[in-house]
């Protein structure tokens, strides 16, 4: 007998749906310190495994390196578990000075979450964190580059939270994998929110699902080296975060615009810390091996070391390049090096000055309406202020790798592995995802005006004075004045 893979994912997914709603209903009566002890024992269970599942997501995907995913990892299970310590996303979370207004935070439901093959383990195991922090049953659909290695994590995770006291179908995933099985899952009656991260060929079936989306991935972000800035150290964060998980990483710089006036030293320190800019030829035969002549990324090509891809597009670097430029001047759909790069390339921009650096920023980040993450290189307050002000995107970082600064390694955004965009259409934050943007918040108003009174004795307002005559108030001014003489010559004769 023959299985129809697509209908037993379909009815696996109903399943699993079904049980995770009648599982939440359960969960739903615990406390936040409940809540909060699953998490804290989930964390510390995972955190020992990190360097088991992170060589078991290299080896299956073959994406970026182990031990960055080893660090990212770990910083789900460290640097995430210190900020939901002391956070209330469930019940009773504030009250106003006089306590006529209560908020009450309260889980969506059931949640429908899809992972990247970039970070599949790291991300598994912060959304479940995020989960049940937030009181939530968690239903995932296993990517299909990722099968074993988030089947591994999920294992160890609904282990570790079972035996915390988490009941049993608060986590599950889907073991047969389609996209028709995972529409399934998305647009079914139990599922509440739907959260998708670095799965953009499931986006349109999330939307059409008709759930609320919460949407997070990578992006067409800019650095922009401004002339104040410290150029060297502008140049270690760029490298370090376009080479950490070999570019792969959810907000990593996908170009560099420097200011014309540094353009020359800053080439020149790129070179020094281990960058190749690539001539014309070079530039061609990379964008070939990157993307298929229709323009589909060839995933074959994502997160390999600078000198394996020159390597595979036929061309020599130094042994030891960490980072591949290709010099570029204008932004057009037909230019490759304006797509997302999930490698260690950056397109390189020289702009006159600030504002035209300004403009070139919006230029790309609109492109391709990602509107996600920026990052400026400077020491100069006010051209810092014009770019948060200005610029068309979720969040602004300021002298930091990009892709330590936006998961909140380096900066104190929320420590996040699903990062919202601001421009892209779709989802309905922009936010670092944190459980609270896992739960709707209840506000209770307490009466404290009569009802009656206001309705049919409609309060009036005071008589206004009758105005004072002119004559008048200059009369007492006079006297006034004649009083303050008085008092100063009595002063005076003392």
């Amino acid at each position: 007998m023959i299985a129809d893979k697509d209908l037993l994912s379909i009815q696996y997914a109903r399943i699993l749906a079904e049980n995770a709603r009648e599982a939440q209903k359960k969960l739903a009566a615990f406390s936040q310190e409940q809540l909060d002890t699953i998490v804290e024992h989930v964390a510390g269970v995972m955190e020992t495994h990190a360097a088991e599942l992170a060589a078991l997501s290299f080896e299956e995907t073959d994406y970026g390196r182990p031990e960055d995913k080893q660090v990212e990892i770990l910083f789900v299970c460290r640097r995430l578990k210190l900020a939901l310590r002391g956070m209330r996303c469930v019940g009773t979370l504030k009250t106003d000075e006089k306590g006529n207004i209560l908020e009450v935070g309260v889980p969506r439901g059931v949640i429908a979450a899809l992972c990247p093959s970039t970070s599949p383990v790291s991300t598994t195991i912060y959304k479940s964190l995020l989960a049940i922090k937030s009181g939530n049953a968690i239903v995932f659909s296993l990517h299909p580059r990722a099968v074993r290695c988030m089947a591994r994590t999920l294992d160890l995770v609904i282990a570790a939270a079972t035996a915390a006291g988490l009941p049993e179908g608060c986590i599950s995933y889907l073991e047969i994998t389609t996209k028709s099985g995972t529409a399934e899952l998305m647009q079914h009656p139990a599922t509440s929110l739907v959260l998708l991260t670095g799965v953009s060929g499931m986006v349109a079936a999330a939307e059409a699902a008709g759930k609320p989306l919460i949407c997070g991935g990578t992006g067409n972000g800019p650095a922009f080296i401004e002339r104040t800035a410290d150029v060297r150290q502008a140049v270690r964060d760029i490298i370090l975060s376009k080479t950490f998980d070999c570019g792969i990483a959810p907000s990593a710089e996908q170009c560099v615009v420097v200011d014309a006036c540094i353009a020359e030293e800053t080439r020149r320190i790129f070179e020094e810390e281990g960058a190749c800019f690539l001539g014309e030829r070079e530039t061609r035969a990379l964008a070939a091996v990157l993307f298929h002549h229709d323009g589909r990324r060839r995933r074959d090509m994502l997160g390999i070391d600078a000198v394996t891809l020159a390597h595979r597009a036929n061309f020599y670097v130094p042994e030891g390049t960490k980072l591949l430029i290709a010099e570029r001047r204008y932004v057009s759909e037909t230019d490759a090096y304006n797509r997302e790069l999930l490698a260690p390339v950056l397109p390189w921009y020289v702009e006159d000055d600030w504002m035209h650096a300004c403009e070139k920023c919006i230029e790309l980040l609109l492109f391709d309406r990602a509107g996600h993450t920026l990052v400026i290189h400077s020491r100069d307050a006010e051209v810092i202020r014009q770019f948060a002000l200005k610029k068309p995107v979720a969040r602004l970082l300021v002298n930091t790798p990009a892709a330590l600064g936006g998961m909140g390694i380096t900066t104190e955004l929320f420590p996040a592995l699903t990062l919202g965009s601001g421009l892209a259409g779709h989802g309905m934050t922009s936010d670092n995802v944190s459980p609270m943007n896992l739960v709707y918040i209840r506000r209770v108003g307490y009466g404290v005006r009569s009802a009656d009174k206001l309705l049919y004795e409609p309060e009036t307002a005071p008589a206004a004075q009758p105005e004072q005559p002119a004559e008048d108030r200059l009369d007492t001014l006079r006297a006034l004045l004649r009083e303050a003489v008085a008092a100063l010559s009595g002063t005076e004769q003392k």
